[in-house]
């Protein structure tokens, strides 16, 4: 089992004592593809951060396993996360913006983050670089590895981070949002291309996501998170048609142009899906 979590914790000391985020969440993940949902809050980005320790640290983390192939990540030093944060274990986030270095290349950032994991010479790396970027479907690499991150599309930036956290083989991918900065046309290139490379290269992946729909076709199965608690998981073929009020809550309301609606339904809340 490449992931597994049991009865996860995670809570922030306040100035007025204590405050629990997610309250012993319960996961598995193998080489496949887990989809996480739920409403902004409910603790699925502090998930995944958990498992790659990229938390705070005043950050108070207790479970009763977490484990990424068989390394207990609790008790992990920084130098053992070190050998799996990028190298075993990709991270993409929402915005490339905020993760590529403005004042460098594309080339030079994907090229140093294959020799940071590979070694090798600088002219290997630059070969390797152009070969990544040709992987995630980038029609001119060579002019795209010339350019800085400003001189690109958000599309082709996010092209850029996934070939990044590709360079080193990693066996899992945690994609946390990685479309929501983007049109939908885009949103369905980069979606394809991590299907096709998660599959290629039999990797597990993590999709963080709001999107429902999106998750229930993308994905194997799906984790649906309220309020740090996972109240449902399911296979993603079944997620439309779920048992949980809350699940079934949030799919009524996603707005539909088949069938509209004059008002979308408010979400009610029981407090019975807290215990």
């Amino acid at each position: 089992m490449l992931v597994e979590i049991d009865n996860l914790r995670i809570g922030f000391k306040t100035r007025t004592g204590f405050a629990p985020a997610v309250k012993g969440v319960s996961l598995r993940l193998s080489a496949e593809k887990l989809g996480i949902v739920g409403e902004s809050g409910s603790g699925k980005s502090l998930t995944a951060r958990a498992l790659m320790k990229l938390l705070p640290r005043q950050t108070r983390i207790e479970a009763d396993k977490l484990s990424f192939d068989g390394i207990d990540i609790v008790s992990a030093s920084e130098k053992q996360m070190r050998t799996i944060r990028g190298k075993r274990a990709g991270f993409i986030l929402q915005d490339p913006k905020y993760s590529l270095n403005p004042v460098k290349t594309i080339g030079n950032q994907v090229a140093e983050s294959w020799r940071t994991h590979k070694g090798g010479s600088r002219r290997e790396a630059a070969e390797a670089a152009a070969n990544l970027l040709e992987q995630v479907r980038i029609r001119n690499p060579k002019a795209v590895a010339a350019s800085y991150p400003h001189e690109v599309s958000g599309g082709m930036g996010q092209r850029v981070m996934i070939a990044m956290m590709l360079a080193p083989d990693p066996e899992l991918l945690i994609a946390d949002e990685p479309t929501s900065a983007l049109d939908a046309t885009v949103q369905a290139e980069i979606l394809r291309l991590i299907e096709e490379l998660v599959s290629e290269r039999s990797m597990g992946l993590m999709l963080i996501s709001h999107d429902l729909p999106l998750v229930s076709h993308f994905c194997d199965r799906v984790a649906v998170m309220y309020s740090g608690r996972v109240v449902e998981e399911l296979k993603a073929s079944e997620l439309l048609s779920a048992a949980h009020p809350y699940t079934r809550g949030l799919l009524n309301c996603i707005p539909s142009l088949t069938h509209p609606k004059e008002r979308l339904p408010i979400l009610e809340r029981d407090p019975e899906w807290l215990k």
